[in-house]
């Protein structure tokens, strides 16, 4: 079961980054690709995605073990990758297979459609991948290291977060 405070947190920083996707996405779509909605859509994700590797990070999962800093990150980016591809999944629907776009449809209605299956549907999807990934692959939770010999008592190693959230030197606990 998830500690509601390090689901909380992920949650504050999945809606910090959904602003910056939702900014990035329409700046990017209303200039530049104008006829590329799905790669303004990419582009705003990857960017949000950077922005939460840091937040997740320092906040939402700094009191897991993970792992170093570079083998963290590069989960980090295959979680992300996965969920930004589960993330269009909606929107290439919307466009391409149900065909919401102009001509086929109103202007509105194109820009309705893409906001629900890019923004809404897209995000929720993306949201509850990341939720798992970051969970299992990235952020993992330290188990305990067992250390039994013979007959002799079991000791459990525990690692306890520090100040800032970083790993202090086990503490050896006498399990009978």
């Amino acid at each position: 079961m998830p500690e509601p405070r390090e689901l909380l947190r992920f949650a504050v920083v999945g809606l910090a980054a959904y602003g910056v996707t939702l900014l990035g996405d329409y700046s990017l779509k209303l200039t530049v690709f104008r006829e590329k909605p799905v790669t303004a859509l990419a582009i705003a994700t990857v960017v949000s995605t950077a922005f939460a590797y840091l937040l997740s990070r320092r906040w939402s999962f700094a009191g897991r073990a993970g792992h170093g800093r570079l083998r963290e990150a590069t989960l980090f980016l295959a979680v992300n990758a996965g969920a930004v591809a589960v993330n269009l999944v909606p929107a290439l629907v919307s466009r391409y297979v149900l065909h919401l776009s102009v001509p086929h449809v109103g202007y509105l209605t194109q820009e309705i459609a893409d906001f629900v299956a890019g923004m809404l549907l897209g995000t929720l999807a993306g949201t509850a991948f990341r939720w798992f990934g970051y969970r299992r692959w990235v952020f993992p939770s330290a188990p305990p290291v067992r250390v039994a010999e013979g007959g002799e008592a079991e000791l459990v190693v525990e690692r306890t977060a520090g100040p800032r959230g970083g790993q202090r030197d086990g503490q050896v606990v006498e399990v009978p």
